[in-house]
């Protein structure tokens, strides 16, 4: 993608520059028309087709000379003074150099004439002081049309650029809201979901009549969760250590639940406890994780969840497909793919094959 933008505006630049050689090659015969309206012309049809020729060919070359260098020109000072930062001083320098640039070229030009011209011309036509100044004048002009054409150019150009961005940032800016307001809905889902509150509630009621203590530890963990997503669910990130603070409550109320039909084993270097990781992913995983799989005692789900030498967390469970199969929506796998491509260079990544299902999210420094 980035090489064909580069091929296409190689094109550009080149359909550019010929229009500019082009429009230059005409008005530099309007000019001499008007300087000399009879005896250029007089002299011109005068001489030989080849002289004729030879005549039109030395001024397309000059005029490519001259479009070229204020071409050059042009470039050099669009990396040293920018348009919109100094507009006044670009404008002053650029005439400056637009015109010394030309008296160079028609130095060089005069000088050439003089070694290989004059000894050639067949009917030599001498100029007036007033006609050879018009005649620098115009040449000046000419190299200021030609770097007004390209600045024209390069600032609509650069308008343009300035509008697709600043459209698709107003765009980006509505998704980024669009989709902090999903993933805040999705984080908040927990608190919501009326079979969670139930589920949770019917295990502490069970809990309080045969163990008051226990049904107290259920209490605090449910409080514990509820408290994490009120205070964490809309920030970006959150250090690993907290979010494992969390998990801990969360698996305690899965436990009790569940009872042994899933195992959670969880082994994180203590060197990536300083590490940041969106809020709520571990909850999301484990979620996805008991949704689309079966909990039996006699063979428990099993999900590990630990870091490897990639600074990545990975969660793996073994698959135990439910005999009715539900359709995977995606959502919460989405959001952290979402959340990652806002706050990182890195993706997570999903592995599946016939007995698991990994998911790897890089750790943020």
């Amino acid at each position: 993608m980035e090489q064909q933008e580069k091929t296409n505006l190689r094109k550009r630049n080149s359909v550019k520059n010929i229009l500019l050689v082009t429009f230059t090659f005409v008005v530099s015969y309007v000019t001499v028309f008007i300087i000399f309206p009879y005896s250029y012309w007089h002299n011109f049809f005068a001489m030989p087709v080849y002289k004729q020729v030879e005549d039109m060919l030395v001024n397309l070359v000059f005029c490519i000379a001259i479009v070229w260098f204020s071409l050059f020109i042009d470039r050099k000072l669009n990396k040293r003074i920018s348009w919109m930062v100094h507009p006044l001083k670009r404008l002053l320098i650029q005439a400056l150099f637009q015109i010394l640039g030309a008296l160079f070229l028609i130095i060089c030009l005069a000088f050439l004439y003089l070694i290989f011209g004059a000894a050639n011309a067949a009917q030599p036509s001498p100029i007036g002081l007033r006609e050879g100044l018009y005649t620098v004048i115009s040449i000046m002009l000419w190299a200021l049309m030609v770097s007004a054409l390209n600045t024209g150019d390069f600032l609509l150009r650069n308008w343009k650029e300035a509008t697709v961005k600043a459209a698709e940032h107003e765009i980006n800016a509505a998704r980024n809201k669009q989709l902090a307001s999903e993933i805040e809905l999705q984080a908040l889902k927990l608190q919501l979901d009326p079979h969670f509150v139930f589920n949770n509630l019917s295990v502490l009621s069970e809990l309080i009549l045969k163990d008051q203590q226990l049904g107290y530890e259920y209490t605090e963990n449910f409080t514990k969760v509820y408290r994490y997503l009120l205070v964490n669910s809309k920030k970006k990130l959150i250090s690993l250590s907290e979010e494992l603070k969390f998990l801990d409550a969360y698996l305690f109320l899965i436990r009790h639940r569940m009872g042994e039909g899933c195992v959670f084993k969880i082994d994180i270097e203590a060197s990536k406890l300083r590490m940041m990781i969106p809020p709520v992913t571990l909850q999301l995983f484990i979620e996805n994780a008991l949704k689309y799989n079966r909990t039996e005692e006699e063979n428990p789900l099993i999900v590990a969840i630990y870091s490897n030498h990639n600074d990545e967390l990975v969660v793996s469970n073994n698959l135990l497909p439910l005999v009715n199969k539900m359709d995977s929506t995606g959502i919460g796998l989405k959001n952290i793919i979402d959340r990652y491509a806002l706050l990182s260079d890195r993706k997570p990544s999903v592995e599946q094959d016939s007995k698991t299902f990994t998911v790897k999210v890089p750790l943020i420094s």
